[in-house]
């Protein structure tokens, strides 16, 4: 289970040692950002959309193919219908949500054309953000 971010980035020593990966994005969201979805006074700061998290999503689904091993995903991120789209583009192999949002989400995937899916990760990833390309 993926939950922290010295985990994420350690994926690819960890890909070697396990079977698969799941990524749980709440208690990932929380640590990377720092922010306790629990506490009023902060909570709209969490953002598991935030390029940070993606960044982390991404280190360890790529790690995780590396090695032949597929990655799930658990937590609100993979019932978000925002996100399917990107998450698939990333090569997240599977989706773990709760039964009310398996409906809308079984929609999106088999109505998307991987190609276009994995261009919106392509292009979304912070790797092609234009602060990032400036830094470079």
């Amino acid at each position: 289970m993926v939950e922290t971010p010295s985990a994420a980035v350690n994926a690819k020593f960890l890909a070697k040692e396990v079977d698969f990966f799941s990524i749980g994005t709440n208690d990932l969201t929380q640590y990377t950002l720092a922010v306790d979805r629990g506490n009023e006074f902060i909570s709209h700061l969490y953002n598991p959309m935030h390029p940070s998290v993606l960044g982390l999503i991404k280190q360890v689904i790529d790690a995780s193919h590396a090695e032949g091993k597929w990655t799930g995903m658990c937590g609100e991120l993979a019932g978000d219908e925002r996100a399917t789209l990107l998450l698939l583009g990333m090569g997240l192999d599977e989706f773990s949500m709760s039964a009310i949002s398996v409906p809308r989400i079984k929609k999106l995937i088999r109505n998307v054309n991987f190609q276009d899916a994995k261009v919106l990760a392509d292009t979304a990833l912070p790797k092609n953000r234009p602060l990032q390309k400036l830094i470079n």
